[in-house]
């Protein structure tokens, strides 16, 4: 879907397919959030900086303030009836419309907000070829995909963290080479796709790969404000937006067209500001404090400043522009495993800036402090554009202060320690702005630091709002597990399955729309009806139902489903210490192998679902860390949970197939005739086609073979526990199959 909106000085809007004008909420109006809102600006102003990945809880409006950046982008002048926007100043020359003449036609329009939706096809991202045209005349017919429509504008992809890989792949190698290319059989497009790159995700629902991680500019952390009063303001802003749009958008016109200045002259400015040798060196100092890899921060940050310097209407970068520069380009990519919570310590940063500083201590670039730094004025500040604020019912000033007359920065207290509302924001629309803590923009890390755990095996990190994580030793591996079969799943790393991409194993006759098309099966098909097609020289003659797809096997990512005993039996002699481990490399391969994970533990009379199927590992550490052990075995419940959870996921995820992992020592101690209790529940577990793995964790010289027994009930592997992991990276896969 793409939305365009209206010239920057008029309320922004879009058309639906019905042609009823939707009018979108204000970027002024967004209360809060104020990193969020400074890198989303800063990335207008500079989209050279790599675009923005948002990372929050739902429902904090973080797909509210990016639908309204477009309407603050300066209008897109291109040549008319191109269908891929080139610039009539400098057309592309390689552009499948072009190539256009001098003096061509051109036409002005507003800056496009696109949006990908997570279940888009690869062919709707980059475009597709008519292949019959392109196999049989030589045309190049080519259908502009999303990234054509969003050259020039803004490429908007919420969840990014459940887009597919491949998607992701194409979207941010766009991004960075400012080109998209599609190679198909032999055929060839490419075209220009610059875009302001800007993803928002929850974290709860799975994280992104470093290597995708790394490719983002600007990672900020959103969270809504614990503050009472600020929370009443925001309901009364959206209640209002929501009865009269149109009035409420016309309310905070002039604060958005002033902010919408702001960035077309720090565009302006941007080539004209310096970066000083000083600060080249404080970034250096900054990335090399927090030992990130590769060069791609560095680049990042130093282009962050320059953009922070421009917005502020200075013409030189400052330790401040680097500093708030560090916190929105470093904190994601100081992260080396799924188990690291992403942050960054500020005192840390402040220390790395200071030793720059006190090795070249007579450097005249190095100017200190800056009145207007990111405690003033401007969209890191209270008082600046990305507020939108004002008293009174008028809107407030919202030129870039200087030194003197920077603004209070967000979250400053008032003389009795509370933030403040002002008190005639009871209009339920007018421009006015609460002081408010900016809610959730500090990031997790800066306030939970890594800290020994009760057992010296059993690190624990601080994870977001400070929840325990479970770590495990270092260097422990999960062997690999793979569900038998091929599958028909969502692409992943783990499982055979026939997937759209891989190695070819054969060809089909398509059912709906060709994927990858199966070029020698395609000539096949179509060489024997030549002649009767009248064919006797030139391009081969072609028709629809000639055409073949080919079918690929690659590898599926799984539900892997931990059934986890936490009885007393578990909890004896430290044994629930190595299941823990154990688990967590197994959840370490889970989030490598791109799978779903989902955790239900058992022990005294019931099973909890500790953790719904996630995408997040982070999740499933926080909940293996707070499992409480003790009291009886209530086998037979833990493996009917285990069932119910495998048919609700069946129903919302039907193409990921499940493989669920019993860890136990096998004992049922739990209501009346638990054993026999127990089998009719693996019975049942068994009946779903799911195939399971007994991880056994029975210890010590006498063995009852409980699980050896659960494992035949089920039709299951049994493995001990000591088999399932190993000390490096050169184990073996272990069967699934019993």
């Amino acid at each position: 879907m793409s939305a365009r909106s209206e010239p920057v000085l008029r309320a922004p809007q879009s058309r639906s397919k019905e042609g009823t004008v939707i009018v979108n909420y204000p970027f002024s109006a967004v209360l809060g959030m104020a990193d969020m809102r400074l890198a989303l600006l800063l990335n207008a102003v500079s989209p050279a900086i790599g675009g923005v990945l948002v990372r929050g809880e739902k429902g904090t409006a973080k797909s509210t303030a990016v639908r309204a950046l477009a309407a603050l982008l300066p209008p897109v002048r291109r040549v008319a009836g191109c269908r891929f926007g080139c610039d009539p100043a400098e057309p592309d020359p390689g552009c499948p419309d072009g190539p256009h003449p001098v003096g061509a036609a051109v036409e002005t329009r507003p800056a496009r907000l696109v949006e990908l939706p997570v279940g888009a096809a690869e062919d709707r991202v980059v475009g597709s070829l008519d292949l019959e045209k392109a196999l049989g005349e030589g045309v190049r017919a080519f259908e502009p995909g999303l990234l054509a429509a969003a050259h020039r504008g803004v490429l908007y992809v919420d969840e990014v963290n459940l887009l597919h890989d491949h998607l992701v792949d194409l979207l941010l190698d766009a991004a960075a080479m400012g080109r998209s290319h599609v190679e198909r059989e032999g055929v060839s497009v490419s075209h220009a796709a610059r875009f302001l790159l800007v993803g928002t995700m929850n974290p709860e629902e799975g994280e992104l790969r470093p290597q995708l991680l790394d490719r983002f500019g600007l990672t900020v952390e959103v969270g809504a404000s614990r503050d009472p009063e600020v929370r009443v303001e925001v309901v009364r802003r959206r209640l209002a937006a929501d009865a009269d749009p149109a009035g409420f958008a016309a309310r905070w016109a002039d604060a958005d067209a002033e902010i919408a200045g702001q960035v077309a002259d720090a565009r302006r400015r941007l080539p004209g500001v310096r970066l000083p040798d000083a600060a080249l060196r404080q970034i250096a100092e900054v990335c090399a404090a927090f030992d990130v890899d590769g060069m791609r921060a560095d680049i990042v940050t130093a282009r962050t400043a320059l953009a922070h310097a421009a917005w502020h209407g200075r013409d030189r970068v400052s330790i401040d522009d680097v500093r708030v520069a560090a916190r929105l380009a470093l904190p994601h990519r100081r992260r080396r495993d799924p188990f690291d919570t992403p942050g960054l310590d500020e005192k840390r940063l402040d220390e790395a800036l200071q030793r720059a500083q006190d090795a070249h201590p007579d450097d005249p670039d190095d100017d200190g402090p800056d009145d207007d730094g990111p405690g003033g004025g401007g969209p890191s500040g209270g008082g600046g554009p990305a507020d939108g604020g004002g008293s009174g019912g008028d809107v407030v000033d919202q030129r870039v202060p200087g030194p003197a007359e920077s603004a209070p920065a967000e979250g400053d207290a008032g003389p009795d320690g509370r933030t403040e509302v002002p008190s005639g924001a009871d209009d339920g629309g007018s421009p006015q702005r609460p002081t408010d803590d900016p809610g959730g923009h500090a990031q997790p890390g800066d306030r939970h630091t890594a800290d020994g755990g009760d057992d010296p095996d059993q690190g624990r990190n601080g994870g977001a709002d400070g929840q325990p994580v479970a770590v495990p030793r270092g260097g422990l591996k999960a062997r690999v597990l793979t569900a038998p079969g091929v599958g028909d799943g969502v692409p992943g790393r783990r499982s055979r399955a026939r997937t759209g991409r891989g190695r070819t194993t054969g060809a089909r006759v398509p059912t709906g729309r060709v994927g990858a098309l199966h070029l020698p099966a395609t000539v096949r098909a179509a060489a024997p009806h030549q002649a009767s097609r009248g064919r006797l020289s030139g391009p081969l003659r072609l028709r629809p139902d000639d055409v073949r797809e080919a079918v690929r096997e690659g590898r599926e990512g799984n539900l892997v489903l931990f059934v986890v005993d936490a009885s007393g039996s578990m909890g004896a002699r430290q044994r629930m210490t190595t299941v823990k481990d154990a688990v967590l490399a197994l959840l370490t391969d889970a989030y490598q192998r791109r799978d779903k994970v989902a955790v239900i533990a058992f022990h005294g009379a019931e099973a909890q679902t500790l953790l719904p199927a996630t995408s997040s590992v982070l999740a499933a550490s926080t909940r293996l860390a707070e499992l409480p052990t003790g009291g009886r075995t209530p086998l037979a419940e833990g493996l009917l949970a285990a069932a119910d959870l495998l048919r609700v996921e069946r129903l919302r995820d039907p193409s990921r197939r499940p493989l669920v992992l019993v860890v136990t020592d096998g004992r049922a101690t739990a209501g009346n005739r638990p054993l026999d209790r127990a089998a009719a529940a693996a019975a049942v577990l068994a009946a779903t086609g799911a195939p399971c793995v007994v991880v056994d964790c029975e210890t010590g010289p006498v063995r009852l073979n409980l699980a050896r027994r659960l494992a035949t009930q089920l039709g299951a592997p049994h493995h001990p526990l000591a088999a399932l992991t190993h000390p490096d990276t050169r184990g073996s896969a272990l069967p699934v199959a019993a």
